[in-house]
């Protein structure tokens, strides 16, 4: 037999296990927080930037395969995530888990060439993680220490870029709080999308506990929140000036949860209002790339 296709039918099967489009996105917020940081990047910028964007790769990839590891039984009684789960894929659970292990081992490598904050703050991204994932904390089914985990990985999200150049200071943590209330925000909408699962499963996440028409305004809330914080900043000039003018996006978003709200929160729906929310934050993100590149 010929090894090659063995070899690259196996690795398929990994790559299949991954979530390239919640990896993909949860790439913007520390590459923001480098873009503020580093406002004249040169030469000496490249290394620790292709670190931090292969580390924060690598630890990504290790939150999510943690979470689909620790939470396989559940998933596999979800019927709107049974047929995605890896063991359908062919992979088993102490594959999984190895595999998560080594992630995190590269990802906390990658981010020690950078510097010591950084690493220190990849750190306690990863104990989060493993706070909110595995059964024996089981972060993910107590409601209000799930949002908070949220808030907390958001904010040390950002300032994994920004500790690029070894200072954190209010002015960095006052951004960062933007990217912590949309972080918070889309994970109260993730647990109003999978509240039927959740609750077939035992899971008592917010939207278990509080129902998922009052999680889903509490989303819309912190998301508003959001919004407001960003024009304030825009206005007070810790971000540029122009991007006040982003708030005229916010309606557009109150429009499409309003509409997901009355059609009766439904899987499909609530995907569809992630799918374009983050296309949303995701021109903001460029947005904020490009008054950074005219101010500077």
């Amino acid at each position: 037999m010929n090894p090659i296709p063995a070899t690259r039918t196996s690795a398929l099967r990994y790559l299949s296990c991954l979530r390239p489009q919640d990896i993909l996105v949860l790439q913007g917020s520390p590459l923001l927080g480098a873009a503020f940081a580093i406002h004249h990047p040169g030469v000496r910028e490249i290394a620790p930037l292709v670190a931090l964007l292969l580390g924060n790769a690598f630890l990504i990839t290790h939150i999510f395969m943690l979470n689909d590891w620790a939470g396989l039984t559940t998933d596999l009684a979800d019927p709107n995530k049974a047929a995605g789960v890896f063991t359908a894929r062919g992979v088993g659970r102490r594959e999984i888990g190895t595999l998560t292990i080594g992630l995190l081992i590269v990802s906390l490598w990658f981010f020690a060439r950078i510097s010591p904050i950084t690493f220190g703050i990849a750190l306690a991204i990863a104990i989060l993680s493993a706070l909110y994932s595995l059964p024996l904390f089981d972060w993910k089914g107590k409601p209000l220490l799930s949002s908070l985990a949220h808030l907390s990985g958001g904010i040390l999200h950002f300032l994994l870029g920004y500790s690029l150049r070894n200072h954190i200071d209010v002015r960095s943590v006052a951004i960062a709080s933007f990217f912590a209330l949309v972080f918070a925000a889309g994970h109260l909408t993730q647990e109003v999308r999978d509240h039927d699962g959740d609750a077939a499963s035992g899971i008592r996440t917010n939207a278990v506990r509080f129902g998922p028409r009052r999680t889903f305004a509490a989303s819309l809330l912190l998301f508003t929140l959001a919004n407001i914080l960003f024009v304030v900043l825009a206005l007070r000039g810790i971000l540029p000036r122009p991007l006040a003018a982003v708030a005229v996006l916010h309606p557009m978003q109150l429009y499409w949860s309003f509409s997901t709200l009355a059609g009766g929160l439904t899987y499909a729906g609530v995907s569809r209002l992630q799918t374009r929310y983050r296309a949303l934050y995701a021109g903001i993100g460029l947005a904020i790339v490009a008054a950074l590149f005219v101010a500077a």
